[in-house]
């Protein structure tokens, strides 16, 4: 029914043109809730005939009962975000990882539409590809009541995304994204958590909040972390900006200060020539400077960390580590 196209950008209903300043009341409300309305707001402006013949001639296809998208093209993703909230009704929150898309969260797609409704509200008939959650704990800092379409804030969204995860995985690499893309800082999930003492997972959050506020941008990163602090070595520190001989500011991924060694959690995208020689000359920098630098490649820190574990151990006492 959605015929839904993930890369909107290829599509030209990803690029709508804002209405003109002649423009009437329902030319700007299908702009803010792009190109989709419910009958009730449909009927506002024109007459059920007139919204029949738009169906029967194809200008406009009926997403549900009661829902329409006015054109005949693909459904964006944007668009199933709206006919979502719109079916189930004005209590309806965006929720989780779909809200935290809305609020641009990159390089994460959730197959499922996820809304929050008040525990007690009943619930309507919905579109298929709709999960629904219940809470009794939605304040309203925990909302944008003004959104497009109405949504819960990036870190009760990053929250729940994590809650709602299929794996602690997945639960803490969106939380890492979040913080490497500046949807949230500092101590923004801690707040939403004291909200949600019974929330799921939230010990896990909590700890992956703090260690990604603390520079810790990847769940490579993250499990890097942990295997430094499992096997007792120093705690580092993460995302350390330094000045390279040109005096573009670069982040170190990992920096134990006292021993100066740099060390590189490499991800796919490091084996792009153009991203591979930028690597290069950050890490020529250092060297010339006399820094040690150890580099691993993600799937390495997951899959071997014992012999991560022995490189680095030998690369700290070869500094002067007496541990």
């Amino acid at each position: 029914m959605w015929g839904c196209q993930r890369d909107e950008r290829s599509r030209g209903w990803a690029r709508r043109a804002l209405p003109g300043d002649d423009a009437g009341e329902l030319s700007w409300l299908l702009f803010h809730q792009e190109d989709v309305l419910s009958l009730d707001q449909a009927r506002r402006f024109l007459s059920v005939k007139a919204i029949r013949h738009r169906v029967a001639t194809g200008r406009w296809r009926q997403a549900h009962r009661g829902i329409y998208v006015t054109h005949g093209g693909p459904v964006t993703e944007a668009q199933r975000r709206w006919v979502a909230v719109l079916a189930a009704g004005p209590s309806a929150v965006l929720a989780g990882l779909n809200a935290a898309q809305a609020w641009g969260l990159r390089r994460y797609h959730s197959g499922a539409i996820h809304l929050l409704l008040p525990a007690r509200h009943q619930t309507r008939s919905l579109p298929p590809g709709i999960q629904v959650h219940r809470t009794t704990l939605l304040p309203a800092e925990d909302v944008l009541d003004v959104g497009q379409p109405r949504r819960t804030m990036p870190a009760r969204s990053l929250v729940d995304a994590a809650q709602w995860a299929s794996t602690d995985d997945e639960a803490r690499a969106v939380i890492a994204a979040g913080f490497q893309q500046r949807l949230v800082g500092g101590d923004d999930l801690h707040q939403v958590l004291e909200r949600l003492p019974r929330a799921r997972r939230r010990r896990l959050i909590r700890a992956t909040a703090s260690d990604a506020a603390g520079g810790a941008h990847s769940l490579a990163e993250l499990d890097f972390l942990r295997l430094v602090r499992r096997a007792g070595l120093p705690e580092p520190s993460r995302q350390v900006i330094r000045r390279d001989a040109a005096g573009r500011r670069r982040y170190l991924d990992v920096w134990f200060d006292l021993w100066r060694i740099h060390v590189e959690i490499d991800g796919g995208q490091h084996l792009d020539p153009r991203t591979a020689w930028v690597d290069m000359q950050r890490q020529n920098d250092l060297w010339v400077e006399g820094n040690r630098i150890l580099r691993f490649p993600a799937w390495a820190v997951r899959n071997h960390p014992d012999r991560v574990l022995a490189q680095l151990r030998a690369a700290l006492r070869s500094a002067g580590w007496s541990g």
